[in-house]
């Protein structure tokens, strides 16, 4: 049961990015739900297996999934961001307009 909601998790992750025309709401939907559906699928993956050599790879499968990818997310985010790949205007506190003034 695990399993399935991680993979309807990481199916509604894949159909965001599909759906939203901005690039960061794409790697807000594809980080998000993608993580968390692949821990729950190694997770329930964990009940299943037999030996603790593959209980611990799928341990150490979805704790570097948490570790990487909110990472490489953010690098990502801020080179598009750089890169003036957002097409409209970033609502709120623009943090990131000031840094690329003084660089």
């Amino acid at each position: 049961m695990i399993t399935l909601m991680g993979a309807v998790l990481i199916l509604l992750s894949a159909v965001g990015v599909v759906r939203f025309p901005e690039p960061l709401a794409r790697m807000q939907s594809l980080t998000k739900a993608s993580t968390l559906g692949v821990v729950l699928v190694a997770l329930g993956s964990v009940f299943v297996l037999e030996h603790s050599n593959d209980i611990t790879s799928a341990i150490a499968a979805a704790v570097l999934q948490l570790m990487t990818l909110p990472i490489s997310a953010s690098l990502i985010a801020r080179a598009t961001y750089l890169a003036r790949g957002p097409g409209r205007r970033v609502d709120g506190i623009d943090e990131l307009a000031e840094a690329d003034r003084r660089a």
